[in-house]
């Protein structure tokens, strides 16, 4: 039986995923690690087959066209047949430890709970802590969920608490039961950067049972000019953080989430918040008109297909603030944002 499959979506990675994926070969034949070659140009093929002769049975490698990052997924979501399922991008990795603790506890659910509560219910759901790994620089800094989640439980989302202003659940965090992953119908559109946004948030309705772990599972690379996060990259692709943001804000019905699950409601609404005043911020950022026309497009589009929950994101988050009329309106907008990125050093 494979307990997890790991996608590791690859483009151009030769310079770095070997880290990665030697992260992952160590739960043996108890895991799959499907490398998926995203149309590289560099020796990214060779060295995915490579690793598939070295470990059988262990490594699968998918050669396709270009598709982007979500289509890396969407493939090995197809393929999987790991009990869980969990991304991992090309130049990040998983600490030992964690892993080997992990998987662990996913076999002893697995098996039948035996140590784990002695419960026969498994979660839909394992959460772990990421690291923001400065690797050049010497610097790492662990972000966790102590204060919202029992530890080394079994819980569900009513049991769970509240998030701190700049904490919410990223892709990283999380492993999902791959059964859930298909009953949600989560599908990534392709190229198209940002979607990690809409896989850790379309699924989380699915989620009756949860797990927290406290442990530093992955780490998250940061430094590479080019990332996704980067503030002038990210103006640079703001039509497709648009474009993301639109479907996470479309893909849930937060009102029958609250029906069950009154918390979780509250998260996702909240989550909905901090990507609208991304988008919004950023596209002051680039200051001209059409950006500003984009802005209010992007605003109304809410207004125009739910009605309740524009008012709730303009006039009960934090993401009004980012919609504030006039010149002045931006500037304390903008001026916020800066204040922002220094105290919780956001890239």
């Amino acid at each position: 039986m494979k307990y997890i499959t790991f996608v590791v979506p690859c483009y151009n990675s030769q310079d770095y995923m070997r880290r990665c994926i030697d992260s992952l070969v160590k739960g043996g034949m108890d895991v799959e690690v499907i490398i998926v070659n995203d149309g590289s140009s560099d020796l990214t093929g060779e060295i995915a087959s490579e690793y598939a002769v070295r470990f059988p049975g262990i490594v699968r490698v998918v050669h396709k066209e270009n598709g982007g990052h979500g289509s890396g997924v969407n493939v090995g979501l197809k393929l999987a047949k790991g009990a869980y399922f969990k991304v991992v991008d090309s130049d990040d990795w998983l600490d030992e430890d964690a892993y080997r603790r992990l998987l662990a506890k996913i076999k002893a659910f697995c098996k039948g709970g035996h140590g784990c509560e002695n419960t026969r219910v498994s979660p839909d759901l394992f959460v772990c802590n990421y690291v923001y790994d400065h690797l050049d620089e010497g610097r790492a800094r662990s972000v966790n969920y102590r204060n919202v989640f029992p530890r080394e439980k079994l819980s569900t989302w009513n049991e769970m608490k509240y998030f701190y202003p700049s904490q919410y659940l990223i892709m990283h965090a999380l492993i999902y039961r791959t059964k859930v992953l298909r009953e949600s119908g989560v599908w990534l559109p392709e190229h198209t950067f940002y979607v990690d946004n809409i896989f850790a948030y379309q699924p989380l309705p699915f989620v009756k049972y949860l797990y927290y772990m406290d442990i530093d599972l992955y780490h998250y690379y940061l430094g590479r000019d080019d990332q996704s996060v980067n503030e002038s990259v990210l103006m640079r692709r703001i039509d497709q953080q648009i474009k993301v943001t639109r479907i996470v804000s479309g893909c849930v019905d937060i009102s029958e989430v609250a029906k069950e699950y009154p918390k979780l409601a509250c998260y996702m609404r909240r989550n909905i918040s901090i990507m609208m005043a991304i988008s919004s911020i950023h596209l002051l950022l680039i200051r001209s008109e059409e950006a500003e026309q984009k802005r209010k497009d992007l605003w109304e589009g809410i207004k125009n297909s739910n009605r309740r929950l524009y008012y709730q994101l303009k006039y009960g988050t934090l993401s009004g603030l980012t919609y504030l009329p006039g010149r002045f309106g931006s500037k304390i907008t903008v001026g916020g944002y800066r204040l922002a990125r220094k105290v919780y050093q956001f890239q």
